[in-house]
C-alpha cells in the first residue's frame, strides 16, 4: 500500500475529496514526525507505537576497502507493533481476548515416608 492508496481509502471511507483526505494524511504524518523529533513516543493503541532509539557509536568497516571507520552515535526512528496489530497479522487472538483465563496446574511433589 502506498500513501496514495491510503489517501484514496480515507477519501472514500470518510466521504471526503481526495484533496481533503490528502491533507489529513499529510497532517497526521507531519505530527508524528514532529513528535519524534522532540523525542516523544507516539502511541496509537492498539496499532502500535513510534519511538526514537539511541544507537551507540561503534566501529565498522568500509566494504570496498576493508578500512576500519568510526560510526557516530545517532538517533533512529522505530516502530513497535501493538497487541492488536500482532493478533491481526498472526490471526490468533490471545487467551485474555477470548475471555478465558489461563489455568496453571502444579504438580504436587510426592513424598514417600
Amino acid at each position: 500500500m502506498t500513501k496514495t492508496d491510503l489517501i484514496d481509502i480515507v477519501a472514500s471511507e470518510a466521504e471526503l475529496s481526495r484533496r481533503a483526505a490528502g491533507e489529513i494524511v499529510e497532517l497526521l504524518l507531519e505530527e508524528i514526525k514532529n513528535a519524534l523529533q522532540k523525542g516523544d513516543r507516539v502511541a496509537l493503541t492498539p496499532f502500535g507505537s513510534f519511538v526514537v532509539r539511541q544507537r551507540r557509536a561503534r566501529e565498522g568497516r568500509n566494504p570496498k576497502t576493508g578500512e576500519r571507520i568510526k560510526i557516530a552515535a545517532r538517533k533512529v526512528p522505530a516502530f513497535v507493533p501493538g497487541k492488536g496489530l500482532k493478533e491481526a497479522i498472526s490471526g490468533v487472538r490471545s487467551t485474555a481476548a477470548r475471555g478465558k483465563t489461563r489455568k496453571t496446574s502444579r504438580k504436587k511433589s510426592s513424598k514417600k515416608s
